[in-house]
């Protein structure tokens, strides 16, 4: 299924990066906190480079129970619980910072 991308859509829209050696339960960690705060995934990629898994994911925050900084604080705790880091921006800020 492919997600609508409209101009409504596009205001709760975060990135989420996930960078760090590979393990068990890095994924569930990760969709595991944004389920519990229900924050949908819309997509999500990943990748083995040699023994790092790096991720990114398309989150909408539309009906979150928390905020961007309460999320952001959740996932550098669980990147620390992980070993890896994670990191959450909101999709404007991705962009300015990515634009060519």
């Amino acid at each position: 299924m492919k997600y609508l991308d409209t101009t409504e859509n596009r205001g709760k829209r975060i990135i989420i990066t996930v960078i760090g050696p590979d393990r068990v339960g890095i994924i569930a960690g990760v969709t595991g906190i944004l389920a519990e705060n229900n924050i949908n995934i819309l997509d999500i990629s990943q990748t083995i480079m040699q023994e790092f898994l790096v991720m990114v994911l398309i989150a909408d925050m539309e009906k979150s129970k928390i905020d961007l900084l309460a999320l952001k604080d959740r996932l550098s705790i669980k990147g620390d619980e992980l070993g890896v880091r994670i990191e959450a921006q909101h999709e404007d800020a991705f962009k300015f910072m990515h634009r060519v």
